[in-house]
């Protein structure tokens, strides 16, 4: 743990650096991999809604020692000719959930399943959704979703500007994608948790996005006035030194979240846990990636087709290359590299230099007359400390 201190002080301070902009290919290939897949699965698989969203019926019996395909070959033919979804609860009891019911498709459904499990009808909780509703939950969670994009997009662009609200949104775009893939493909139930879930790893992932524009923003400031850095570079330098602290947040964050969806979903039965713990657990992921590999570097990307920037980087490059041929020559010439911290203090001591030495007008002083300037006056103490131990005058012979 000292060590990943150790390492995220370096990193801030800039002494160590990973290249994460120089290398977006990379990254760029992964995550269209990932994404890829994700709608392969969406599909083929398509998103499983709840009867929130699709309308249906949820049936909870009183505990029973029933298991899950028990009741599952137990019930089927008596649910009207829809999907049953069966789960086991925390409790011992069973949810039976079956879509596309109608109110008096459902009562029939319900006593036809306590039949079949050997309950009473009136031991059988049942909950109804109709259709309408469901619809009605369907489009006001796509509303919500483009209205919080929007607003999105809105304010990083008064903020920042629109490169870094472009970028913000593919970052977006792509957890949502990767979260709702993994969905399909897992096949858990797409219910208001999950809708709830998603905005909350949304807003996450955009905090940590902003975090880094923020820091990039400070640190490209007048940055076409200088001749040190590009502005890919100036990006990465940002991006090293919030690293330590966008792993640190989202590993603290995913620490509950992998409890719900584990223990509490996983263990406990809890089925509404599932549904947000999953699409949390997922989106924290993705998004804590997106902002890293995917968010800066588009930024980075958008940036050095600007002329200015163009224009930057061949002075920045330029620069370079003559300070390379210029150490190259003293290297070949046998003289030490230039300490830009040294020539102050060289030309302090080019203005005590002993009165006695030679001076040439235009010429500093060589290291070896130096020497040889201090060898004289170290003799000459050296004599005079001599002769007045003896007595005499110093300079007079015997």
């Amino acid at each position: 743990m000292s060590k990943l201190g150790t390492l995220g002080h370096r990193l801030h301070r800039g002494e160590v650096s990973y290249d994460f902009v120089g290398r977006r290919k990379i990254w760029y290939s992964v995550s269209i991999l990932v994404t890829i897949i994700a709608i392969v699965g969406l599909a083929v698989n398509g998103l499983k809604e709840s009867i929130d969203f699709s309308g249906g019926a949820v049936f909870n019996t009183p505990k029973t020692s029933i298991s899950v395909s028990e009741a599952q070959s137990k019930i089927s033919g008596d649910t009207a000719g829809s999907d049953a979804t069966v789960q086991k609860l925390g409790t011992g009891s069973l949810r039976i959930q079956v879509s596309g019911l109608s109110t008096d498709e459902s009562k029939k459904v319900q006593q036809s399943i306590a039949k079949d499990l050997g309950f009473p009808s009136s031991k059988i909780d049942a909950e109804i959704v109709g259709p309408s509703w469901g619809k009605q939950i369907t489009k006001k969670a796509i509303e919500g979703l483009v209205i919080f994009l929007v607003l999105v997009v809105i304010y990083l662009a008064i903020t920042f500007e629109w490169r870094m609200a472009l970028a913000a949104l593919i970052a977006l775009l792509h957890d949502l994608t990767i979260t709702t893939g993994v969905y399909a493909i897992v096949g858990f139930e797409v219910s208001p948790g999950t809708v709830i879930g998603l905005l909350t790893i949304l807003g996450y992932s955009l905090y940590d996005t902003v975090v880094v524009f923020d820091g990039l923003k400070e640190a490209s400031k007048d940055i076409t006035k200088k001749n040190a850095f590009t502005y890919s570079e100036i990006a990465n330098r940002s991006l090293n030194s919030t690293l330590v602290r966008s792993i640190n947040t989202t590993v603290v964050a995913l620490l509950p979240v992998a409890a719900l969806l584990f223990i509490g979903g996983g263990l406990l039965g809890a089925g509404m846990l599932n549904d947000i713990a999953l699409a949390l657990f997922v989106g924290l992921t993705a998004g804590a990636y997106s902002s890293i590999f995917i968010a800066t570097p588009i930024v980075a990307e958008f940036k050095e087709r600007q002329p200015e920037m163009k224009a930057l980087r061949k002075r920045v490059l330029a620069k370079r290359k003559a300070d390379a041929a210029k150490a190259k020559a003293r290297a070949e010439a046998g003289l030490p590299e230039e300490d830009p911290d040294t020539e102050g203090a060289d030309a302090e001591g080019a203005d005590t230099e002993d009165e006695d030495a030679p001076a040439v007008v235009g010429q500093r002083p060589s290291a070896a007359g130096a020497t040889r300037a201090d060898s004289t006056r170290s003799g000459r103490v050296s004599s005079g400390s001599r002769a007045s131990r003896r007595g005499r005058p110093p300079g007079k012979g015997r």
